[in-house]
């Protein structure tokens, strides 16, 4: 299918979400039609000491906890599963959660005969919009591929094989049946984790406004909205590692994307230099 990427909006619903496909270029990933996704907030308290704060609660807060500490480095991976098939797509860089702006360095898998190597595709995230660097399939060497996230099915929680750093946390103000599993270490840093799932819509109502279009568009092009999670907070109340798992039913085998995002090295500086107009690539690619 030859998609226009500029200035035209991608189709949603059933035919909408051509997630890691888009990407892979290879077409070594096919999540490809028909969304849909899987569907103890107690406060502990003692007779003599104030009411624990409920963990959604806490989990809510993620987001605007990240905007305080502006910019962190970030390490990213999407898992998919499907017919007994698994590809795994990594990615690395930074982002600022102030302006909602980062870059990352995608590494895509070897094509299923493993002769095959992608170059890296370097992606600039910003709000409403997704660009792409060595996108492949027909795109000119030095051009850009602009994607309008909110036309996007999935809000680009998938598609771009990186889940916006802030959507992923934003998608924590949806949380709900969240149970504290304990303590534990994350390169060296302790770390609360909680367990629960995250509603897409309710995520989407609460959002903050540069990021409300695209989990909005996804609340749409999800036929379900339960999203299962593990979030890592550390003692300031900062996300250091969210894995999400999405759920996709199409006319073949179920497909599973686990997703996955970690944090570190907060108050950074980060610096994006979004292209301009003439650096981005109008015409038509091959889409999958």
């Amino acid at each position: 299918m030859a998609v226009r990427q500029h200035g035209q909006q991608h189709r949603r619903g059933k035919n909408g979400v051509r997630a890691l496909a888009a990407l892979a270029a290879a077409g070594v990933v096919a999540v490809a039609a028909g969304c849909s996704a899987p569907g103890g907030d107690m406060a502990n308290a003692s007779a003599d000491g104030p009411v624990a704060e409920q963990p959604a609660a806490v989990l809510g807060r993620a987001a605007d906890v990240l905007a305080e500490a502006g910019g962190a480095e970030t390490r990213t991976s999407m898992e998919t599963s499907s017919g007994g098939t698994r590809v795994t797509i990594r990615g690395q860089g930074t982002y600022d959660f102030r302006r909602q702006t980062g870059s990352v360095k995608v590494v895509l898998p070897k094509d299923p005969a493993g002769t095959e190597k992608h170059r890296p595709i370097t992606e600039l995230l910003a709000p409403g919009a997704l660009y792409m660097m060595n996108r492949g399939a027909g795109v000119p060497d030095g051009k850009w591929v602009k994607v309008e996230t909110a036309g996007l099915a999935d809000g680009n929680l998938v598609t771009g094989g990186v889940t916006d750093p802030t959507a992923a946390a934003e998608l924590l103000r949806g949380a709900s049946g969240v149970r504290e599993v304990g303590a534990t270490e994350l390169a060296g840093v302790k770390v609360r984790h909680y367990r629960g799932t995250a509603d897409i819509g309710r995520a989407a109502a609460a959002a903050s406004p540069l990021s409300r279009d695209a989990l909005t568009a996804a609340a749409k092009g999800f036929s379900t909205d339960a999203v299962p999670f593990d979030a890592y907070l550390d003692e300031e109340g900062r996300l250091r590692k969210v894995r999400h798992r999405f759920r996709f039913s199409a006319q073949g085998p179920q497909v599973t994307v686990v997703s996955t995002l970690l944090l570190y090295g907060f108050g950074m500086p980060v610096e994006v230099e979004l292209p301009d107009d003439a650096d981005i690539y109008t015409g038509e690619i091959q889409q999958g």
